[in-house]
């Protein structure tokens, strides 16, 4: 399989894992329910986010529906140079976590485009996330990784190559 459609696999994954824990999450976790996972640190809990990280921008939820489809289509064009199997790594994780949350925006309530995100891993009362923000975090921590190390979407770099 090229490196494009290992990307999209992974899109996918990372996409169906965070809307079955969204299911879950609101299934089990809408009674204001909270499930402790480890004492202080993790614990489960439904929060529908109309922001984006720790809630800003409430009032804009239309910009990050925006934001999200640009991301989305920006990386489906950048992902067809890719050989650099790292990169289609990062591109994967960051497709799924931006799509996921694209479809929230479109497809949740309030209404079509303005929908609101299902969070609901508790870190401790700092912020409250889902499956798709720790592939998106971790996707820019690696993405800020191989950006320093001048890995290129291409493969190998220039100046690592034998010269012929």
């Amino acid at each position: 399989m090229r490196p494009y459609g290992r990307m999209l696999v992974l899109a996918a994954v990372v996409l169906l894992v965070d809307q079955v824990s969204k299911f879950w999450a609101i299934s089990a976790l809408s009674g204001g329910e909270s499930i402790t996972v480890i004492p202080r640190l993790i614990r489960l809990r439904l929060l529908l986010n109309p922001g984006a990280a720790f809630s800003i921008g409430e009032g804009a939820t239309w910009v990050f529906t925006l934001t999200a489809a640009v991301a989305v289509a920006g990386i489906l064009h950048v992902g067809r140079r890719l050989r650099s199997p790292a990169w289609t790594l990062v591109l994967g994780a960051l497709l799924g976590g931006a799509t996921s949350h694209l479809l929230d925006r479109l497809f949740r309530p309030p209404a079509f485009a303005r929908g609101h995100v299902v969070d609901f891993i508790d870190y401790g009362g700092l912020f409250v996330g889902n499956v798709a923000d720790i592939a998106l975090v971790g996707g820019c921590a690696f993405l800020l990784v191989l950006s320093l190390r001048d890995v290129p979407l291409g493969g190998v770099p220039d100046k690592a190559r034998p010269s012929a």
